[in-house]
């Protein structure tokens, strides 16, 4: 949200090295064998065969490692005995290689110098003595002078004969070219080691100097253990000889893990700087060879220097960015003098240095002058973020030894990686807790462990840990750990434990992953091996680019070989998760109870039971079904790997051709920030400031000279922000986006697929909005049950849905509000529908179940109240007989003249806490009491109208007569047919039970004139009055409309008359508009008049009545239109047309216009009346006296309800608003306003979705809500905020809560007024209605009234295509208008409509017959001048969206 705190690059800048308290390290040690403390600098070959002596200084191996004797040469007994002599010393640069030469076979080393001569200048070929054979030599390589006191060196040489039983030592690099070339003999080898050899050295734990802020975060304290990370090795203070060369700076990382798992990264480099001999007692001057022993005088010709280390921690690796801005400030703090402090340039970098978001993905900081470093946004991906180098890994360890590491970390071993380069050891321990995705490693992690923290070796647990190769100089490792050495590329086991072989592993998987791996290594070698030729300057930058992207590439493909060798590893382990159905036991969170772990082992072939067996008594694989099971924050990654899952074909042996990872380029964004140096302090008069700043070492920083932040703009600029943490379900995950977009692409080749697509998206929408409804909603579980309605209707209906948020959201929902068996009936549709859940699904609904509130397992209370329910139904039962005779008697009518009652349901027995099962379908209509206990409450449902005011009733359904009542089986769980009594038992004077008469509350259609029918069959009237109209008087039910000697009319049935001809019976009505054909339009569900008063329940084209009793006018009216003109051809496009022209790609707003093809941008058409005004006088009663049937208009009101819209009949007369306002948005795409609606979410809020503000500050976002929305007939708050929008001026003196009517119109809003009139306006002006839109223009002459019959005869008569001739030929006349903007087919369809009324029109039908038509003509005038006239019919794809979605319900 906007007030959350941006991601911070750098958390801290910590200063660490000999503090005042630090202890001594090696004192508190036991005694260790010595240390050598000089390198090699020179090798020797000797024969003493020929009288060679061992020169002086030098030592000779004449022993192997287990004390065999060794001779060079020993294949023959007459053979020359030659050995090998080490010189060790400080006066030259030290040795750093050693090899063997083969001469004629092996081409020198770069830099290796051939040792060919003896001291006594003979040949030093060790295959002297074997004629024939090719000469052998050893070769070495010196260090690059001058030598410096931390040179890396050999420090130890030793031969070993594997024939013998001997190994190469530990941490001792092994020359793989046999000594003994000859036939005869053992083979022997050279070993060395290389170390850093020092001495006078004192090492203490580091200890905190300085850091930056002083004030610890809330949010991250800074961990007391920092300092010794900084300096692994402990603090030191070193003599050395006076003239010895400063060591480079040693750049490290290490990663600190918190409790909750999260990693923090951090980056230091090491340096050295002069130390003060006053802070010395003269123990340590002794130790350090300052003293002389004897005589304790100072040694002349020595320096003192000590360690120090400086350090950044953050949650982000940015590795490389750290190194350079480190070695800028360490540059910083041995140069000068300077005008600015060095504490000016860490705060500027810490404060003005913004994380590069997706608007502005790199970051460009200008440190000085002469010093940049670029600063870009991570790759985006779903595996977790980390700093692992898999590069690193196989350039280090090679394909095999990382397949051998594979499996000692699946199967939970103890690892101790070790190298001299302490940068190397967090880049591979992080490949290592990589490489086993989707698990996760739960033990002791330390990819640099300092010598402090060196006990943890010792820990009876699993373990990764990494240190720096002079531990064991000093320690001697424990004996059940597996060392994998990195400086040498080996792995030495110990008897105590052996690593399963690699053939333990799936053999194809296995075998793909060791192909994958050896081919990236060669393409390593390539590029590391790459001759770097002279090239022009500027070309040096784009070669190290590419180089860098190449890399880049390596890497990821790297990664995937790891991930699809553990997608197949554990392919199919969602088949044996245990979803928690009943009320979970205590032990619920058990892995046993969550997994089938047999059936899972008895799934793998028998060859690789052992490894599977160590694997699933794994804390990896126990932690992997948790998170599989719960919700976490693991769910996106868990889902991506599921992905991969499906992806991947175990049988095969080479990888697939669809690769699992796609690199995701981070710099591909235009936008670059820069950010400045620190600016300079101006001096007096202009002029530059003196340089005052220099540094003999690196200082305590001092608080005074830090500056705060510089431009926070620019931080709020470049913030990426967060998630809104209130809900995280609605969220799509990045794969689940991916997986949406391919269906969409595919759907959109197919028609009745592409519709689909669009309207689960719609609901889709919905279900995003639904958390705000559920919140704003008096019921919350009633709310919940309507959502849960929508979904089975959708599943009956094969909505295609492009996720799985609608029954994620619906979960999440059910576990905020405690309804747990609700979550599990969920869970059933799902696996009705074929759905299987996600990781993420599968997480909320575990969730839900196990951390609500189950009921009480006994019945008890419930129970009882059931029984007394069905005691109270069988008393009303039994009363029932006796009152109705005694209203007989009242009426004075023998009782065989009144229709008999309708019976009541059957009683019902208690099955369930609930009332009924969970697999019942939805029960009858029955008596019950609008305080019924039963759940879910039908009752409540209906009685909605009854509830309080400011209780908008969630499911609107209107309510039928009662009688003649189905039988109780015969519900078949449709919203469409639910309807309660809410009479409470009573009866009305003229009615059956409940009061059904004709005035009733379930009041029915008053009888019609013969005329009347005639004249609403072939003439614009109002449609017949809905079965809703509240009654005029609580004690009189407007009997006088009715003879009490008839009987009550038949109730109005859901489907149309029977008579009619174009109605099909196999499409059931909607209460949203009684002609709509869509599936969503089926679901009565919403109320378009977004009051709050108790009114009855409105569907959603249906506005309030003005004048009826008991409903007050709405205060705002709001038409929406989303017919748009085509800029090319002037064409209308109509809803449908436009659905069928939107794409796949959910950042286009384009549509395609049917008839030229042109791409143009549609737009919703808005006009806001304001009806608000003082209460009018009361309506003046209507003259006794009946109107004549020729006064047409007149006889139409008395046919149809006052106030109700007309649809394509006519309009409603509604009072002139004393305010209007007309505004036109963009009309998106499903797919893209779910994208934006998505995006605006989980940058603002789901509350944002409550508020007024929506309307103002994102316009286009609440019109197409509330438009998808009111087309689908799904209940909503978004009418209500028009209330407190800027389109709504505040009422100064408002009688009482306003009320919102939202009308759907499928023509133009705004009709040119210069254009003729469509014909179904010119039928309602021949007809003398009053049409909708006042500025049309004046009629054509030839649109006569005959003309108009003529077409309509035609048409009702099968024969539509000489309606189109006939059409045709009236436009050919020069008098016909030049231009039509509505198409042939749509003048047609609306003319129709406006004379026989949708409710008997089958627009499928007439489509059907217009094509018959058409294809009939298409020899005379030609196809081609049939679709220039605009005389084709509308696509498939857009019949197929009209049939899904409907048709507004107004023209």
């Amino acid at each position: 949200m906007a007030d959350e705190k941006p991601p911070q690059l750098v958390d801290y800048f910590v200063v660490a090295g000999l503090a005042e308290g630090s202890r001594a390290l090696e004192e508190e040690q036991q005694p260790r064998p010595a240390r050598p403390g000089e390198p090699i600098t020179d090798v020797a070959v000797i024969i003493r065969s020929q009288g060679e002596e061992v020169p002086q200084g030098f030592t000779c191996i004449e022993t192997s490692t287990s004390g065999h004797p060794v001779d060079l040469n020993a294949g023959l007994l007459n053979n020359p005995q030659m050995f090998l002599c080490y010189k060790r010393g400080r006066d030259k640069p030290p040795l750093i290689e050693l090899g063997v030469h083969y001469e004629g076979k092996d081409r020198p080393k770069p830099g290796c110098q051939l040792l060919d001569t003896t001291p006594y200048s003979r040949s030093a070929n060790l295959a002297a003595g074997s004629p024939g054979h090719q000469r052998t030599f050893l070769t070495f390589r010196r260090a690059a002078e001058p030598p410096g006191h931390h040179t890396l060196g050999v420090t130890d040489i030793c031969l070993v004969m594997p024939s013998k039983g001997e190994s190469t030592p530990h941490t001792f690099c092994r020359v793989d070219k046999n000594l003994n070339t000859s036939m005869w003999g053992p083979a022997l080898f050279l070993c060395y080691k290389i170390a850093v050899a020092k001495d006078n050295t004192l090492v203490y734990e580091a200890g905190l100097l300085s850091r930056y802020p002083e004030q610890d975060s809330e949010s991250f304290p800074l961990p007391e253990s920092v300092p010794v990370f900084c300096l692994p090795m402990g603090a030191t203070i070193e003599s050395w000889p006076v003239g010895t060369k400063y060591p480079l700076p040693v750049f490290s990382t290490f990663v600190l893990t918190g409790a909750s798992g999260d990693k923090v990264y951090g980056a230091a480099i090491q340096f050295h700087e002069a130390f003060p001999r006053e802070r010395l007692s003269e123990a340590q001057a002794l130790r350090l060879g300052l003293l002389s022993v004897v005589d304790r005088r100072p040694v002349p010709g020595r320096s003192l220097h000590t360690r120090k280390s400086i350090c950044v921690l953050s949650h982000w690796p940015f590795f490389d960015v750290f190194r350079k801005f480190l070695m800028f400030i360490y540059r910083y703090s041995i140069s000068g003098p300077h005008v600015l402090p060095l504490e000016t340039h860490i705060s500027h970098f810490m404060h003005n240095v913004p994380f590069p978001s997706p608007q502005r993905p790199r970051i460009l900081v200008q440190m000085s002058p002469y010093d940049s470093l670029l600063l870009c946004r991570p790759v985006s991906s779903p595996l977790p973020l980390s700093g692992a180098s898999f590069l690193t890994l196989l350039q280090n360890l090679g394909p095999d030894n990382a397949v051998a590491l594979l499996v000692a970390v699946l199967t939970e071993q103890k690892l101790l990686i070790h190298s001299l380069r302490p940068d190397v050891l967090t880049s591979v321990g992080e490949a290592l807790v990589a490489m086993i995705f989707p698990l996760r490693w739960q033990c002791p992690y330390i990819p640099l462990c300092p010598l402090a923290l060196a006990d943890v070796l010792c820990a009876p647990v699993p373990f990764i840990v990494g240190i720096h190769s002079s531990y064991f100089d000093l320690y001697e490792p424990p004996r059940d750990v597996i060392f994998v050495d990195l400086d040498t590329n080996t792995i030495f086991q110990s008897e105590e434990r052996k690593l399963l072989s690699p053939r333990a592993l799936p053999r194809k998987p296995c075998k793909v992953l060791l192909a994958s791996l050896h081919s990236l290594s060669q393409q390593l070698d390539e590029l590391l091996s790459a001759p770097g030729e002279e090239e022009p300057p500027e070309l040096v930058l784009s070669d190290a680019e590419a180089a860098g992207a190449r890399r880049a590439q390596l890497e990821l493909e790297a990664r995937a070989a790891f991930l699809r060798f553990m997608a197949c590893a554990l392919r199919g382990y969602r088949s044996f998760l245990r979803p928690i159905a009943p009320a979970p036991a205590p032990a619920g969170r058990d892995a046993g109870s969550l997994f089938a772990l047999q059936g899972f082992l008895r799934s793998r072939d028998r060859a690789y039971q052992r490894f599977y067996g160590q694997l699933l008594r794994t804390q990896l694989f126990t932690q992997f079904i948790e998170d599989c099971s719960f919700a976490s924050d693991r769910e996106p990654c868990l889902e991506f790997f599921d992905t991969c899952v499906d992806k991947v074909q175990v049988d095969l042996e080479k990888p697939e051709d669809t690769p699992l990872m796609e690199l995701d380029d981070p710099r591909g964004g235009e936008h670059t920030v820069f950010i400045t140096p620190p600016e300079q302090p101006a001096g007096p008069d202009g002029a530059e400031p003196p340089a005052c700043y220099r540094y003999d070492g690196f200082p305590t920083l001092r608080p005074e000279l830090l500056e705060p932040p510089r431009d926070p703009l620019v931080a709020q600029l470049c913030q990426a922000r967060s998630s809104a943490p209130s809900s995280p379900a609605p969220r799509r995950t990045k794969q689940e986006m991916k997986v949406a977009q391919r269906v969409a692409q595919k759907s959109s080749a197919v028609p009745e697929l592409w519709a689909r697509c669009l309207l689960g998206h719609c609901y889709g929408l919905w279900f995003l909005y639904l958390p705000t409804q559920v919140r704003a909603a008096p019921a919350k579980l009633r709310a919940l049950q309507l959502a849960y309605d929508v979904l089975r209707k959708m599943e009956q209906h094969k909505v295609v849905l492009p996720d799985e948020v609608c029954y994620r959201i619906l979960m999440q929902l059910c576990g905020q509000y405690g309804e747990p068996v609700l979550s599990v009936r969920v869970l059933l549709e799902m696996k009705r529908a074929g759905i299987v859940p996600n990781t993420v699904t599968y997480g909320y609904y575990n969730k839900a179940v196990l951390e609500s509130k189950w009921p009480a397992g006994t019945q008890g209370g419930r129970l009882r109240w059931a029984k007394l329910r069905n005691v109270v139904l069988g008393a009303a039962q039994f009363r029932q007989p006796l009152r109705q005779r005694q209203r007989q008697r009242a009426a004075g009518d023998p009782p065989g003249d009144r229709a008999a009652a309708a019976p009541r349901p059957p009683l019902h027995r208690q099955t369930t806490w609930a009332g009924r099962s969970l697999r019942d379908a939805v029960p009858a209509p029955r008596l019950v009491k609008s305080g019924s206990l039963s759940f879910p409450a039908r009752s409540e449902v209906g009685g909605a109208a009854r509830e309080g005011p400011g209780e908008p009733p969630l499911l609107p359904v209107t309510p039928t007569p009662p009688a003649p009542r189905r039988a109780p089986g015969s519900a078949d769980g449709s919203l469409s047919d639910i309807a309660t009594d809410d009479s409470g038992g009573d009866e009305g004077p003229g009615g059956g039970p409940g009061g059904a008469g004709p005035g009733g509350a379930g009041g029915v259609t008053p009888r019609r004139g013969l005329a009347a029918k005639l004249q609403q069959l072939l003439s614009p009237g109002k449609r017949p009055p809905r079965p809703s109209e509240p009654p005029r008087d609580a004690g009189g039910r407007r009997g006088s409309e009715q003879r009490d000697g008839d009987p009550p009319p038949p109730p109005r049935s859901r489907r149309s008359p029977g008579g009619t001809l174009l109605r099909p019976r196999e499409r059931p009505e909607s209460t949203a508009s009684e002609s709509s054909v869509s599936l969503g339009s089926e679901l009565d569900l919403s109320d378009a008049s977004g009051g709050s008063g108790g009114g009855a329940p409105k569907a959603p084209g249906e506005p309030c009545t003005d004048g009826g009793a008991g409903t007050e006018p709405p205060g705002l009216e709001v038409l929406l239109s989303s017919c748009s003109r085509c800029p090319g051809c002037a064409a209308l496009v109509f809803d449908e047309e436009l659905m069928a022209g939107w794409t796949s790609d959910d950042s286009n707003l384009n549509t395609s216009c049917p008839f030229c093809s042109r791409s143009f941008v549609p737009f919703l058409s808005i006009e806001i009346r304001d009806l608000r005004r003082p209460p009018s006088p009361p309506p003046v009663p209507p003259s006794p006296q009946g109107p004549v049937l020729s006064d047409r208009r007149r006889c139409l009101e008395l046919d149809g309800t006052p106030g109700t819209p007309g649809l394509c009949n006519g309009c409603a007369e509604t009072p002139p608003p004393w305010r209007r306002e007309r505004v036109a948005f963009a009309y998106l795409c499903p797919l893209v306003l779910r994208k934006e609606l998505e995006s605006l979410v989980e940058n603002e809020g789901g509350e944002l979705l409550a508020r007024p503000e929506l309307v103002d500050k994102h316009p286009i976002i609440f019109w197409n809500l509330l438009w998808f929305f009111q087309r689908l007939a799904l209940p909503s708050q978004l009418p209500l905020l028009l209330l407190g929008s800027q389109h709504a001026p505040p009422d100064p003196q408002p009688p009482e809560p306003s009320r919102v009517r939202v009308r759907l119109l499928w023509d133009v809003l705004s009709p040119d007024p210069e254009s003729c009139p469509p014909l179904y306006v010119i039928w309602r002006l021949h007809s003398s209605i009053p049409p909708r839109l006042h500025p049309w223009g004046p009629p054509a002459r030839l649109f006569s009234l005959p003309f108009l019959e003529a077409l309509l005869s035609h048409v009702g008569l099968n024969e539509v295509h000489k309606a189109i001739g006939l059409f045709l030929e009236t436009l050919a006349d020069p008098e016909a208008p030049q231009t039509l903007h509505r198409s042939i087919y749509r003048e047609l369809l609306f003319l129709t409509l406006a004379a026989l009324g949708r409710e008997h029109t089958d627009i499928a039908a007439f489509d059907r017959r217009y094509r018959s038509a058409l294809a009939k003509l298409g020899g005379a005038p030609g196809r081609d001048e049939l679709r220039r006239r605009r005389a084709q019919p509308p696509s498939a794809r857009a019949s197929e969206c009209r049939r899904c979605f409907g048709a507004p319900p107004e023209c």
